[in-house]
C-alpha cells in the first residue's frame, strides 16, 4: 500500500469518525487528538529551511558551468521560470474567481495571526538577506532562496576548490530528503489527527470545498496547457499544437497514472525524438533539467491551495501576498525535490511565506494523489513544449 493511498484512507477514516461522533466529542478531540496533528505540522516546519537551502544550492550547481551551457541553458531556464510564473498567475486568477472553500468556516480553528503584507517595493528590498543566518532562524523564505541561488552560482564559479562545500550541501540535501520520507511515513496519522476535530466540529459541509479545489487545479492545468504551451509550441517552436499533444499522449498518460516525472522521463525523451522530431542532444539536456526545475503543475497546486486555505480560514489575500506567492513558488520550483511529499513541503513553504496557517495542509493532503496526477502530467508536458521550442531555436541559429 503506497503512501498516497494510506493518506487517502486516513482522510476517509477521519471523515467517518468525525461525522459519526459529532460536536459532543470536539473537546476530547481538541485535547487528545489535535496535538498529534500539531506535532506533525511541527515536523514539516522543522525540515523546510534545510531542504530549501540545500536542494536549491545543489539544483543550481547541477546546471554546470554557465559559460559551457551557453545560450541553450539560458534560454531553457528562462522559459521554465517564465512559464512557472504564468502557471501561478493562472492558478491565482482561477481560484480568485471560483473561491474554493467559500462557505466553510473552521469552527474548531483559532483565528490565525497573519503577517501584515509589505508593499511591492518592500517585498523586493526584503528579498535580499542582510543576515542569512537570521533569515534561516526566522524561516524567512524569500531571503533564504536568494541566498541559496547566490551560493549555488558562486560554488559553480569557484570550481574544484568548492567541491567540499558542494559535497556538504549535497549530503544535507540527501539527508533532508530522507527526513521528508520519514515525516511522510507518519503523514496518515498526522492527517487523521488534524482532520477529525475539524470534521466533528463542522460536519458534512467540510467535504464540498475539496471538490472545488480539485476542479480549480484541473481547470487551471488545462488552461495553462492550451494557452501557454500550445502557443509556445506554435509560435516559438513552429510546430502544430495538435501534433504535439498527440505525440505526447503516451508520456502524459504515464505521468498521470504514476504521478512520477522520473517514471515518465524515458518515454518523454523517446516521444520527443521519434514523434516530435527533436534532436537527441537537445532532449538529453532540456528534459532532465525540466524534471528538476520546471514545476508548472506544482506551481498551480500551490497557488490554488493557498487561496483555498486562506478562504476557509477567513483570510483575505492582498495583492502583495499574491506577488509573494508567485515569487516564492517560481523560485522554489528550482529546488522542488522529486521525492514523495516534496509538493506538500513546498506548499508549506508558500504558506509560511505569506503567513497562512499550515494546519490547512491537512485539508488537501488527503486528496494529494488526485491533485498529483494532474500536476505531474502538466510538468512533463511543459518539459516537452520547452524542448520543442529550444530545438527549433537552435536549428534556426545553426
Amino acid at each position: 500500500m503506497n503512501l498516497s493511498f494510506k493518506i487517502f484512507i486516513a482522510l476517509i477514516l477521519a471523515i467517518i469518525v468525525g461525522l459519526f461522533t459529532g460536536h459532543e466529542y470536539v473537546p476530547f478531540f481538541n485535547a487528545w487528538v489535535a496535538p498529534i496533528g500539531t506535532m506533525f505540522i511541527s515536523l514539516i516546519k522543522m525540515i523546510i529551511v534545510p531542504v530549501v537551502l540545500s536542494s536549491l544550492i545543489v539544483g543550481v550547481t547541477s546546471l554546470g558551468d554557465t559559460k559551457k551551457l551557453g545560450r541553450i541553458g539560458i534560454k531553457v531556464i528562462l522559459l521554465y521560470l517564465i512559464t512557472t510564473a504564468f502557471a501561478l498567475v493562472i492558478a491565482l486568477i482561477i481560484a480568485s474567481l471560483v473561491h474554493p472553500g467559500s462557505g466553510l468556516e473552521l469552527a474548531a480553528a483559532k483565528a490565525p495571526t497573519v503577517k501584515q503584507s509589505p508593499g511591492f517595493m518592500a517585498v523586493l528590498v526584503n528579498m535580499i538577506p542582510t543576515n542569512p543566518i537570521m533569515s534561516m532562524a526566522k524561516a524567512d523564505m524569500l531571503p533564504i532562496i536568494i541566498f541559496a541561488l547566490f551560493v549555488g552560482t558562486a560554488i559553480t564559479a569557484v570550481g574544484e576548490k568548492a567541491n567540499t562545500l558542494l559535497s556538504f550541501f549535497d549530503g544535507l540535501a540527501e539527508v533532508s530528503y530522507k527526513i521528508i520520507g520519514m515525516v511522510m511515513e507518519v503523514a496518515p496519522i498526522g492527517v487523521f489527527a488534524l482532520l477529525v476535530p475539524v470534521v466533528a466540529a463542522n460536519g458534512p459541509k467540510v467535504l464540498l470545498p475539496l471538490l472545488s479545489v480539485i476542479a480549480c487545479i484541473y481547470v487551471s492545468c488545462i488552461i495553462h496547457a492550451i494557452v501557454v504551451y500550445a502557443n509556445i509550441v506554435r509560435f516559438v517552436g513552429k510546430f502544430s499544437p495538435i501534433k504535439f499533444f498527440k505525440g505526447m499522449t503516451e508520456a502524459m498518460l504515464i505521468a498521470f497514472t504514476t504521478c512520477s516525472s522520473a517514471a515518465a522521463l524515458t518515454i518523454n525523451m523517446k516521444n520527443c525524438q521519434e514523434k516530435l522530431g527533436v534532436k537527441k542532444e537537445i532532449c538529453s539536456f532540456t528534459l532532465p533539467l525540466g524534471a528538476t526545475i520546471n514545476m508548472d503543475g506544482t506551481a498551480i497546486y500551490q497557488g490554488v491551495c493557498a487561496v483555498f486555505i486562506a478562504t476557509v480560514y477567513g483570510i483575505h489575500l492582498t495583492m502583495p501576498q499574491m506577488v509573494m506567492i508567485v515569487l516564492t513558488g517560481t523560485l522554489a520550483s528550482i529546488g522542488t525535490a522529486g521525492v514523495p511529499g516534496a509538493g506538500l513541503i513546498m506548499l508549506a513553504l508558500v504558506l509560511q511565506t505569506v503567513g497562512l496557517p499550515m494546519e490547512g495542509l491537512a485539508l488537501v493532503a488527503g486528496i494529494d494523489r488526485i491533485l498529483d496526477m494532474s500536476r505531474t502530467c502538466l510538468n512533463i508536458t511543459g518539459d516537452a513544449a520547452m524542448t520543442v521550442a529550444i530545438d527549433y531555436s537552435e536549428r534556426n541559429h545553426n
